[in-house]
C-alpha cells in the first residue's frame, strides 16, 4: 500500500476514507497529558459537567490529529516529503468521548514546486464528521509531494 504521487492529483478530486474511529476517554486523557494540557474541559468530568456541554470536550489538537492522520493511507503514505503548513482550521461542533470520526478529503489544488524539481504541492481539504454526520473540523493542509520515479532506461 502506498499514497499517491504528485501527478496523481487533480484538483476537485474526493476521497471517503474508508477508515473510521471511536475516540476514548483514555485517548483524550493521554493526549492531554502527553501534550501537557490541563485544562478541566478535557480532563475533569465534574468540572464540564457544570459547562455549557456537560461532559468533558475532546481535546481538539487531538481532533486534528486524528483528522490528517485518517487520511495518510489513501493519500500520502511514503509519497510525502512533509507537510509544509496547516490553515484555516476549524471546530464547528464538539467532540465527546464515543463519539466515532469519519473523514473526506478534497483536493484544492496541485503546483509544481518552483525549487525542488523533483516535488510538487498538493493543497488537501480535509474535513471529520461525527457518526451523526456534523462537521466537527476541517482544515487545509499543503503537502510536499514527491514526484513518480523516473523509470530506468
Amino acid at each position: 500500500m502506498r499514497g499517491l504521487y504528485f501527478e496523481e492529483f487533480e484538483p476537485g478530486q474526493v476521497f471517503e476514507h474508508a477508515l473510521t474511529r471511536t475516540i476514548t476517554e483514555a485517548d483524550n486523557m493521554w493526549f492531554s497529558c502527553m501534550t501537557l494540557n490541563p485544562q478541566p474541559l478535557h480532563i475533569d468530568a465534574h468540572f464540564a459537567a457544570g459547562e455549557e456541554f456537560g461532559k468533558p470536550l475532546v481535546n481538539s489538537l487531538f481532533t486534528l490529529g486524528l483528522l490528517i492522520g485518517m487520511t495518510v493511507a489513501d493519500t500520502t503514505l511514503g509519497t510525502t516529503v512533509g507537510n509544509l503548513g496547516m490553515t484555516e482550521v476549524k471546530f464547528p461542533n464538539p467532540v465527546f468521548h464515543g463519539d466515532t470520526l469519519r473523514v473526506r478529503t478534497t483536493v484544492k489544488s496541485v503546483r509544481a514546486s518552483k525549487s525542488r524539481p523533483h516535488n510538487g504541492l498538493v493543497e488537501f481539504l480535509h474535513e471529520g464528521f461525527n457518526q451523526d454526520g456534523k462537521l466537527v473540523a476541517s482544515c487545509v493542509r499543503t503537502g510536499l509531494m514527491k514526484r513518480k520515479p523516473q523509470e530506468a532506461v
